[in-house]
């Protein structure tokens, strides 16, 4: 009865090194074109950067059994990981260089149970205001027919990096 799942991953230090010495759009196109290493949780959890423009970021996964709770459907913090990551890189993708991002909170409005058999589903981020310091940004988890899953917004706190 038992499963069995092996991934691997690249040193996160690598983008890490790199995050503000370009725009955060060219950052995440480097990362996107696999330039410049995935960040471990995207292995972890099979979910991949597909899409990124000026204040907009689209993430999509599909749903395994490894992303199961205890009652049979896709955990809530997978959703959260999914809307978190779009909603924080379409902010991400409208900073200058020298510009970093922390996500400050996160509001998750679960609407529908994914399971297997739900498909890839997709997390739509676009930015709603970007300030001096902070950003507001929204995201929408999707099906493949564009029904939505869960919504969410996030606050981030803008600031410059060291050595800026």
């Amino acid at each position: 009865m038992g499963r069995k799942r092996t991934y691997d991953w690249e040193d996160p230090a690598v983008s890490a090194a790199a995050v503000g010495l370009s725009s955060g759009l060219d950052f995440l196109r480097e990362m996107q074109a696999g330039n410049l290493p995935a960040p471990p949780v995207s292995r972890t959890l099979s979910m991949s950067l597909d899409e990124v423009e000026k204040g907009r970021a689209v993430f999509s996964l599909l749903p395994g059994e490894e992303h199961y709770n205890p009652i049979g459907s896709v955990h809530g913090g997978i959703y959260a990981t999914l809307l978190d990551s779009a909603a924080g890189c379409a902010v991400q993708s409208t900073l200058p260089p020298g510009m970093g991002y922390t996500s400050l909170d996160l509001n998750v409005k679960f609407l529908r149970r994914i399971t297997v058999d739900t498909g890839r589903v997709r997390a739509i981020g676009t930015v709603v205001h970007g300030g001096r310091s902070t950003a507001l940004a929204q995201a929408q988890l999707l099906d493949a027919t564009d029904r939505v899953l869960a919504h969410a917004t996030s606050t981030c706190m803008l600031f410059p990096l060291p050595g800026a």
